[in-house]
């Protein structure tokens, strides 16, 4: 079957549309008509390759469709159930049958190896073999070939593409604060970085009854909108020292702090600010290799600590349909971070991501 994928040749090359083949299903596989994808900052760094994902690969991962067909072994979905894609994971491992999916043993492997678990590709071009299932998904694609496991069906009522980007960004960076941080209602919570996952984090917070929610970034017009989805102050982190801002707006500092950035100075900024006793969850990624360096008394004379975050400790299948909830509510307005982009527009949209002209990049099929 011949396809539209965006095919990313080699490091820092341009999401190119292209035809390509997609091979048979395996008995555990969905294969998705894609109706919109989001785009991620991982994305961006993989294509940049810093993480060492196989080239040439479809990305994307944060897709949302219609099931075209299913695996001979398929119970979850059915042709013509709307879903939408999240991370993949084995199923099997302790961490997964403990219900934490998003630390699955093979979680690397299945997310950023690009083939399936025996070695093998789904799409092809020509004889060349293009890596797939980025994610379980690889969903800048007209089809994407996804897994029961990574698969979420959605309700009838909610547009395709703004369920999209809950598969990752959106679910990391509520998760993070409705699942990991769990601040009781008056907490403090500070945020570095207003992007999609940031800006998911302050509308978790004020959902959760936060009274004081501190978004810091260097982009104006994000931390106005940050103001507008439930931060009570903003810091620009070009005109103000943020760990002095957030210290005279808490008094001792934020009790919970999110790092969204992947900027290893800002991650210090965060653990700086952050109150006795404090939180400060890694969310943002860096490339692979990069180190932070941190005062260990400040760490341990205060009992703060430090923790990382993968997925918002989410497990998609409930988690998802909650804040699905939470958005039909009007409590949780996701859709004001996005904007919609043609495909053939794919490498212009990430531009714009890049450059900050744009909080959440959507892709239309």
């Amino acid at each position: 079957m011949e396809i539209q994928a965006a095919v990313t040749d080699a490091k820092g090359a341009p999401f190119a549309v292209q035809t390509v083949e997609v091979d048979e299903l395996r008995p555990e596989e969905v294969l998705v008509k894609v109706a919109a994808a989001g785009i991620c900052h991982t994305d961006l760094i993989v294509r940049d390759q810093w993480y060492p994902v196989p080239l040439p690969a479809v990305l994307g991962h944060e897709g949302a469709g219609v099931v075209e067909r299913v695996g001979a072994n398929v119970a979850k979905v059915a042709a013509g159930d709307r879903v939408g894609m999240s991370f993949d994971s084995c199923g099997a491992c302790p961490k997964c049958t403990t219900g934490r999916p998003m630390y699955c043993d093979d979680f690397f492997a299945r997310n950023f190896g690009a083939t399936r678990p025996d070695g093998t590709t789904a799409l092809s071009r020509g004889d060349q073999s293009i890596h797939s299932h980025f994610f379980g998904q690889s969903s800048f694609a007209t089809y994407a070939v996804a897994t029961e496991r990574n698969v979420v069906k959605l309700p009838e009522d909610v547009p395709l593409e703004v369920a999209a980007p809950f598969g990752c960004g959106i679910q990391t960076g509520a998760g993070a604060i409705l699942n990991v941080m769990r601040p009781p209602a008056g907490a403090s919570v500070a945020v570095f970085g207003t992007g999609t996952v940031g800006m998911a984090a302050i509308m978790a917070a004020a959902v959760i009854g936060a009274t004081t929610i501190i978004g810091v970034d260097l982009n104006p017009a994000r931390l106005q909108l940050a103001h507008e989805l439930g931060a009570t102050h903003t810091v620009h982190a070009g005109e103000q020292d943020p760990v002095e801002q957030i210290k005279a707006i808490t008094g001792l500092g934020a009790e919970f702090a999110i790092e969204s950035s992947g900027v290893a100075s800002v991650l210090r900024q965060a653990v700086d600010a952050s109150a006795p006793t404090g939180v400060t969850g890694i969310i943002g990624a860096p490339a692979i290799g990069t180190e932070v360096s941190l005062d260990i008394n400040e760490l341990l004379i205060f009992g703060r600590s430090v923790r990382g975050i993968v997925e918002g400790d989410s497990v998609p299948d409930i988690f998802i349909p909650r804040l699905i909830e939470l958005w039909r509510q009007g409590r949780f307005p996701v859709d004001r971070l996005m904007r919609n982009y043609d495909f053939d527009n794919l490498d212009e949209a990430a531009h714009d991501a890049e450059a900050g002209r744009v909080i959440k990049a959507v892709m239309r099929m």
